[in-house]
């Protein structure tokens, strides 16, 4: 088969501010956690403020891996909104996770926390983002998450 090899070109950078964590325990669903976003910034391929409202709905699987599932509105310079959907997972070490868990601050080459991200707008001049699938590699910090995230093309 000649598919085409996927590429990754760098697009735009996030810092999201983490409000406390939420520990609902299990639930239906599995051990689900909730992490309140207060804010934060976009910036690169488009330059936004996140918003406070959005959240991180997580389940944390028996091995310790955490499935990311965030969403969160953001509103550019130009007062258009953008809508950011962050999918992925978060796994390592059961000691690398624990030093996660207490919030110490771990060189993120110790662990891998990728996601796929998403964006919806009305904004007819970033419609091209909406188009894209981006991949991040993302880094927990105490109450932060930093990410890059690179367009697949």
């Amino acid at each position: 088969m000649n598919l085409p090899v996927p590429v990754l070109e760098p697009a735009f950078d996030v810092v999201v501010e983490l409000g406390p964590l939420e520990d609902h325990l299990d639930t239906s669903a599995g051990h689900r956690r909730v992490v309140p976003i207060v804010g934060g910034r976009v910036s690169g391929a488009v330059d936004a403020v996140i918003a406070p409202g959005g959240a991180d709905w997580q389940v944390v699987r028996p091995d310790g891996t955490i499935e990311i599932n965030g969403r969160y509105t953001a509103r550019t310079t130009d007062g258009d909104f953008l809508l950011l959907h962050a999918q992925g997972l978060r796994t390592g070490s059961p000691d690398v996770l624990a030093r996660l868990g207490r919030g110490e601050d771990v060189d993120p080459n110790e662990y891998c926390f990728r996601t796929t991200v998403t964006i919806e707008t009305a904004a007819p001049g970033l419609a091209h983002l909406q188009r894209s699938l981006f991949l991040a590699s993302a880094q927990r910090q105490t109450d932060a998450v930093r990410y890059r995230a690179y367009r697949v093309s």
